[in-house]
């Protein structure tokens, strides 16, 4: 997909297994429950399987993604049909390959690659699929439930756009650690991560400083080929992707955005798809860099005052998958993570987090969480059993 040969290896491949492997261990800590009745009576409360599953998964990072929705549906019990993103279909039919190679009954995984239209929809308005989990964007999340109301009422999780703040106040404790950690949360994979930092909001007071620092960083994270094991970018997934990235660069640029850093296509390989770190800085809050998810390295820099501004800030938007902030005040920490209108926040670091922890997000970033024992709670029923005991 044009991710670095090392990131690849060492995250994709090595988060993969590691879901699949947490997730085989973590099964049998869910537990049914005994209500608290009297004497007479007894109420069991378990979970039983939906039944049959629709993955539906992005190109980003294919391998993990199907991971963090096979796992949990394939130890809780249910069957799964797979699809995999048009683009990137390969890895899931491999994955199933190897399913079938060490006797996964036939029927339990199947892998249905396709367009979205072609495949992607039937399985949404499918009245044989009981079950929807899907990750993308947050239009095809708006239709698929559009699709699962339309035919049987299917359960439907979404994992949809983001447009995280990253907030950083002046008494942050290492202002060099910030501003690495904020070029690479959004340069990072190209920027065509959910989870991108790709609003950095700065107290006014440091603003241009730190800036300049992050603009240091991003320079150093110059795309090359994707093969190339030292690559710190490579390069964006096609070519209708890469025209996306740049039109809105030049609506950044139209919208009187300052680009102090990138904003150009270039070529480290002859006709690739490759484009500069770019960083905006002195974006209005209401600019299109500001509040669309454009999936690429480019960054919106805006300036505030005062922690109420901040806030305010970071919470406007329809997004709410993830969100960062950068202080050495413990109460203001708490305080403000706790008003960040976010499925995920960092203190003082960017991307924390590990199996244990839910991932999803509020707001149009979607329904429902990926991994942590929460996630088994998609591909499951409740049901109450409750028994009247005589004399």
């Amino acid at each position: 997909m044009g991710k670095p040969v090392s990131d690849a290896l060492h995250v994709d491949v090595a988060a993969t297994v590691r879901c699949l492997r947490w997730t085989a261990e973590a099964i049998d800590k869910v537990y049914g429950e005994i209500a608290p009745t009297g004497p007479e009576e007894l109420g069991l409360i378990s979970r039983e399987p939906l039944g049959v599953i629709a993955a539906i998964v992005p190109w980003n990072f294919p391998l993990l993604m199907a991971m963090w929705k096979l796992a949990p549906a394939l130890a809780t019990g249910n069957s799964v049909v797979l699809k995999p993103s048009e683009k990137s279909p390969l890895s899931a039919l491999r994955l199933a390959a190897l399913a079938a190679e060490i006797g996964l009954p036939e029927g339990v995984l199947n892998v249905l690659p396709g367009f979205g239209a072609e495949a992607g929809e039937p399985l949404a308005l499918h009245m044989d699929v009981d079950g929807l989990v899907f990750t993308g964007s947050t239009a095809v999340g708006k239709h698929l439930l559009q699709c699962a109301g339309r035919s049987n009422m299917k359960r439907t999780y979404l994992e949809c756009g983001g447009k995280s703040p990253n907030l950083v106040f002046a008494d942050a404790p290492d202002l060099r650690a910030a501003a690495e950690a904020a070029a690479t949360g959004i340069f990072y994979n190209q920027g065509e991560v959910c989870t991108a930092a790709s609003r950095l909001l700065v107290e006014r007071s440091i603003k241009d400083d730190f800036v300049a620092m992050v603009c240091a960083f991003g320079r150093t994270m110059q795309p090359r080929h994707p093969l190339d094991p030292g690559a710190p970018m490579g390069a964006l997934v096609d070519e209708a992707q890469t025209a996306r990235v740049l039109d809105y660069i030049a609506r950044g640029r139209a919208e009187g955005a300052r680009c102090v850093l990138g904003g150009r296509r270039v070529e480290p390989v002859p006709g690739g798809c490759y484009v500069e770190p770019t960083v905006f800085d002195d974006v209005r809050p209401t600019a299109v860099v500001a509040r669309e998810e454009i999936f690429g390295p480019v960054l919106a820099v805006t300036a505030f005052d005062t922690e109420e501004e901040a806030v305010a800030l970071a919470n406007d938007t329809p997004y709410g998958l993830a969100a960062g902030l950068w202080t050495r005040d413990l109460s203001r920490a708490h305080r403000v993570a706790r008003r960040l209108r976010a499925g995920s926040v960092w203190v003082n670091h960017w991307d924390g987090g590990d199996m244990t922890a839910p991932f999803g997000g509020f707001k149009q970033s979607g329904t429902g969480r990926d991994k942590s024992l929460h996630a088994f709670e998609k591909y499951t029923e409740i049901k109450a059993t409750w028994i009247r005991i005589d004399g």
